[in-house]
């Protein structure tokens, strides 16, 4: 009995696995591992397809530009007649209307511009007639003190030959402070009925080059080798070696002319421009030479206000032949040069070529 269970038992338990194994096939168990790549259930296929191509550009045109109408012009003025004047430029003191360098003729006192000036003053203006009396030829010699705005003062000597023939003349002066030369200059010209009548002014200062300075008789200019500028030249300029000697050429011939408040004018070339001086004579002071006290007027040259050029004063003694016992440069910046005559040599006259 009991082997009869046993069989009924296996029996049954293979019937079931019969059964079981028929209908595995038909349901789908979930799985607790992820199922493998299957390549014939992940493999895609695709076909490349060409981009379409892309339509043809449009041409590119500019745009049309449109000029507006043009604006209707005055009618020209009709061109006035030339005068025969030559305005100057206030800045650089030449010709309006023509390019730097270009002298003209300078026209006649009674054809210049009415207050024509530059920034210093008159361009060019007459100076009224005096009687001249040249002085003699001499070398004067002058002791020197050159006092810094800010410094100590230091000592030296100067010299300036006047030279004349009453026909030409030639002055050279030569100054110099501790050994060393601080300024050369050179003037030489004609004498004419009006004076002194400078040609070449040469001027050579301590560290700088020489500048020249140009009196042209054949075109009537005054010109720089230092600027362009260019003047007229009317035939009674000075430059700054000339000026003294033609003041106390006035002096000695026309004594009745100096008074204390009294104003020569005269206009003055230097090493880039011309400017109209206005000398005014001070009074009568007493000045030391070589420790002889000497009468002298004295005269000033003040520059105009907000101009940088210096001051000059210089002393005359009619005592010996109106000769200058005394001159002082005072620079804008407060340097002064303060030269005193002590040694006078009347030498032979200029000879003529």
């Amino acid at each position: 009995m009991r082997w009869h269970w046993v069989v009924m038992l296996l029996l049954s338990v293979l019937l079931h696995l019969i059964f079981i194994g028929s209908v595995s096939d038909l349901i789908a168990f979930p799985s607790k591992t992820a199922p493998r790549d299957n390549p014939a259930s992940s493999v895609v296929s695709a076909a490349l397809i060409a981009p379409p191509a892309p339509p043809p550009a449009m041409p590119q045109v500019k745009a049309a530009t449109i000029n507006p109408k043009p604006a209707k012009r005055p009618p020209p003025a009709e061109p006035k007649p030339a005068s025969n004047a030559t305005p100057f430029t206030e800045a650089a003191g030449t010709p309006t209307g023509e390019p730097e360098g270009v002298t003209t003729e300078a026209a006649s006192p009674s054809e210049q511009p009415e207050n024509a000036t530059t920034e210093n003053g008159p361009v060019s203006e007459s100076s009224p007639t005096y009687r001249i009396a040249l002085l003699p030829s001499a070398q004067l010699k002058f002791d020197i003190e050159k006092t810094p705005a800010n410094g100590a003062s230091m000592h030296g000597s100067g010299t300036i030959d006047w030279q004349t023939d009453q026909q030409r003349y030639e002055i050279n002066g030569d100054f110099g402070v501790l050994f060393i030369t601080a300024l050369r200059f050179k003037s030489r010209g004609t004498i004419e009925q009006t004076g002194i009548a400078p040609e070449l002014y040469a001027e050579k200062r301590m560290r700088r080059s020489e500048t020249n300075t140009h009196f042209h008789r054949e075109r009537h200019t005054i010109s720089f080798s230092a600027s362009t500028n260019s003047y007229p030249r009317l035939g009674d300029e000075q430059d700054r070696a000339s000026i003294i000697w033609q003041v106390a050429a006035i002096g000695r011939g026309d004594p009745a002319q100096f008074y204390p408040g009294a104003v020569i004018p005269i206009t003055v070339a230097g090493t880039r421009d011309a400017t109209a001086w206005q000398i005014t004579i001070v009074g009568n002071e007493q000045i030391d030479v070589d420790g002889k006290p000497l009468a002298a007027w004295r005269l000033l040259r003040a520059p105009r206000p907000g101009s940088y050029d210096q001051t000059l004063e210089f002393w005359l003694a009619p005592e010996i032949g109106w000769y200058p016992v005394r001159l002082r440069y005072t620079e804008a910046n407060g340097d002064v040069l303060d030269m005193v005559m002590r040694r006078l040599n009347v030498s032979a006259p200029l000879q003529s070529d």
